[in-house]
């Protein structure tokens, strides 16, 4: 069965669709079968494998508000063991009709449940960066939530938002939502940044990554070339980093899937 992890934060610019795309691609490098689900309007985690959202027929707005089956609407794209589910101008259409709806804030889940036996070892959502319904049905969906933020001020401060989803998520629809939170665009040089750092280790401990992502200009120059940073820049701090993340990611689930229930 995939593991099934929600990347979001409320506050934009904390390399949520840049980590959905490099962590997939990490794992996809080693060997795991990886989906990415595209759910935000924006549709660049679909741009950044290189798809054009635009001449797309189905989408995972088709998914959640059609009931279009997930293996239909998935594609390949050009990287081993990656595919995607992409997004388009419907997925924002589904924000606005789908609280119309009974169970609302599970029908992602139920599209997936509903798909059997999907080939693929991970799904990463992509979420909007706003906790409205598509967020909420992603984290209704997921085993994990990844939370990005920058060790600064205001992103630390969102986390307060995240902390409260992740308690309504939990007491709602989905008791067994743990959550990581990944230190992002991390600056060394910087002594807030570090300090900051240090607040969120010493406030969340065992709920951050010991993988950080520092700063690298080639992660913002991916997308444009349509590749993952592992692809784009194989030999870059980011790829690097975003290895060791998959391989803490995957050490993660394989010991609290061991774990008695």
């Amino acid at each position: 069965m995939a593991y099934k992890i929600a990347i979001s934060n409320e506050k934009g610019g904390v390399a949520k669709t840049t980590t959905t795309v490099s962590l997939g691609a990490a794992l996809a490098e080693s060997g795991q079968r990886v989906l990415l689900c595209d759910l935000d309007p924006q549709a660049n985690l679909s741009l950044a494998v290189g798809i054009d959202p635009e001449k797309e027929q189905h989408t995972s707005g088709d998914v959640l508000l059609e009931a279009f089956p997930v293996s239909d609407a998935c594609q390949k794209t050009g990287i081993e063991n990656l595919s995607i589910l992409p997004s388009g101008s419907k997925i924002e259409t589904a924000e606005h009709y789908l609280p119309m709806r009974v169970d609302h804030l599970t029908a992602l889940k139920h599209a997936l449940e509903s798909a059997g036996e999907l080939p693929y070892d991970y799904i990463l959502f992509d979420c909007p960066p706003a906790l409205g319904t598509i967020t909420l049905n992603a984290l209704s969906a997921a085993d994990l939530l990844i939370i990005p933020t920058q060790a600064e001020y205001f992103s630390a401060y969102a986390l307060r938002s995240m902390m409260s989803i992740v308690r309504r998520v939990r007491e709602d629809n989905n008791p067994g939502l743990a959550y990581r939170i990944l230190v992002t665009l991390l600056d060394r040089r910087n002594r807030t940044h570090r300090n900051i750092y240090e607040q969120l280790r010493a406030t969340f401990g065992e709920g951050l990554f010991n993988t950080v992502i520092e700063i690298d200009t080639k992660l913002r120059e991916s997308p444009i070339s349509g590749l993952p940073i592992t692809e784009y820049r194989p030999g870059s701090r980011g790829s690097q980093q975003y290895r060791v993340l998959a391989q803490e990611l995957m050490e993660y689930v394989k010991e609290t899937s061991e774990q008695p229930a």
